[in-house]
């Protein structure tokens, strides 16, 4: 079982990036799909979660209005459209998945590697 998160980068402020976490080895059509993130140093922060279905997400007040989470049941995979990107959302992005809904990690049983998000001019 893997989760496989990719689409990190450097990008200038006011930029975007897509982040998307593909699955293998198993279906989460049933779980609930999270991006979190962690700076060096300080604890694993909630960005977003989103429900099986699609239908219910989350977000943190952090990222609200700027950061879309969205999920493809077909491909496995979900994403995160980040846009208006600041420099104090640089730090390395990962995707964890679970059987429910929660903003705390300690829920999820599935994490990805990580990838670094760089927002710098």
């Amino acid at each position: 079982v893997q989760l496989q998160a990719s689409g990190g980068g450097l990008v200038q402020p006011g930029g975007s990036l897509r982040l998307s976490c593909a699955a293998s080895g198993r279906t989460f059509s049933s779980h609930a799909m999270a991006w979190f993130r962690q700076a060096p140093g300080k604890e694993r922060e909630f960005v977003a979660h989103i429900s099986w279905s699609g239908d219910n997400t989350y977000y943190a007040d952090s990222v609200k209005g700027r950061f879309t989470i969205s999920r493809d049941a077909a491909k496995n995979t979900v994403y995160l459209q980040m846009n208006g990107l600041k420099p104090e959302d640089t730090t390395v992005y990962y995707c964890a998945a679970g059987r429910f809904l929660a903003t705390r990690e300690a829920v999820y049983e599935y994490w990805g590697q990580g990838t670094q998000v760089t927002v710098s001019s």
